[in-house]
């Protein structure tokens, strides 16, 4: 029995060795994640580094979020003004856009509720919840830079704060709102890469998209890479939730730190590079490549910006050469 299991043992060991090597190259296009906010947090104009998308780096798909904190600071009264210049100004650039909407939308604190929403009941909640989502789609639908529609972003993964209790449930209901009020556009769910299975998620919409993010810091283990798993992980979650390849994207392709507190200002530049540098950022591009799907959005482009302003360029010389479209 004992020489049984070390004969498992030592199968299993040379396939993963073997699916290392496999890789499935294909003509991966970049595209790009942009958030006004955290722009703003390290200290630049948004509107100047929303520019650069275009004119230094050259970006033809752009990630953005509608914001609900950002948008709806009361009950029911908006400001759509930065999100309409941004959608307006990628139509003019002939960017196309994924809009992520929802209570959990990209960048931390992930779930981004008005501070108003604080005493609602969870069913007070998310009848205002969809409500502003309502809001979002029929203002955006007919827009000529709006390509996908992200409901949520890792609905389900545990990471953040102030989030509300959410339930597969809960997402169909906003796939269904969406679906209900835009027929044109497709809807993109997006998962974790390497923290879940994606049940839930992998077909709950028209496209999947999967995080990416190869060096990461943890209280237990500090700085800890995924270098070790290998791009066909990837593709046997995607087949064995149904899902075909050509209908999943990275959603977030790590592009930048991941540091120990969240207070990157502070952090200093070498402590910075240690999960983010010119090689890892190669390496990240070349592995996400491998996986065959057919676009990758980056995450870190606010970064790149504020790097500038200090006088490290190579980082942002690295991403004006990857292919946009």
């Amino acid at each position: 029995m004992l020489k049984k299991i070390i004969l498992i043992i030592i199968i299993i060991i040379a396939l993963f060795i073997v699916a290392r090597f496999i890789r499935f190259k294909n003509q991966m296009v970049y595209g790009v994640s942009f958030n006004s906010q955290y722009a703003r947090y390290l200290g630049l104009d948004p509107a100047k580094v929303y520019t650069a998308l275009f004119e230094k780096w050259h970006f033809k798909y752009i990630r953005l979020s509608a914001q609900w904190n950002a948008i709806e600071t009361a009950d029911g009264q908006y400001d759509f003004g930065e999100l309409d210049r941004q959608m307006d100004e990628a139509a003019r650039q002939g960017a196309k856009i994924s809009l992520a909407l929802g209570q959990k939308t990209p960048r931390w604190p992930e779930c981004h509720a008005p501070a108003w929403t604080a005493p609602l009941t969870d069913e007070q909640y998310y009848t205002k919840l969809h409500k502003f989502m309502a809001v979002v789609v029929n203002r955006y639908r007919d827009h000529t830079a709006l390509e996908i529609w992200q409901v949520e972003n890792e609905a389900f993964l545990p990471f953040g704060v102030s989030c509300r209790p959410f339930t597969p449930a809960l997402l169909a209901d906003e796939i269904a709102l969406t679906r209900s009020l835009d027929t044109a556009h497709r809807i993109l769910i997006t998962d974790s890469g390497e923290l879940s299975s994606w049940r839930l998620t992998a077909r709950a919409g028209d496209l999947f998209g999967t995080t990416m993010y190869r060096v990461v810091w943890t209280k237990s283990f500090g700085y800890f890479n995924y270098d070790w798993l290998p791009a066909i992980f990837y593709r046997a979650k995607l087949f064995f939730n149904g899902r075909s390849v050509d209908q999943a994207f990275v959603a977030e392709l790590q592009a930048e730190p991941w540091i120990p507190d969240n207070n990157l200002l502070d952090t200093p530049l070498a402590e910075q590079y240690q999960s983010m540098n010119i090689k890892r950022l190669q390496t990240n591009l070349d592995f996400a490549a491998s996986t065959g799907m057919p676009r990758a959005y980056l995450w870190g482009v606010e970064w790149w910006y504020w790097l500038e302003t200090r006088g490290e360029t190579a980082i942002s010389e690295v991403v004006k050469s990857v292919k946009k479209f």
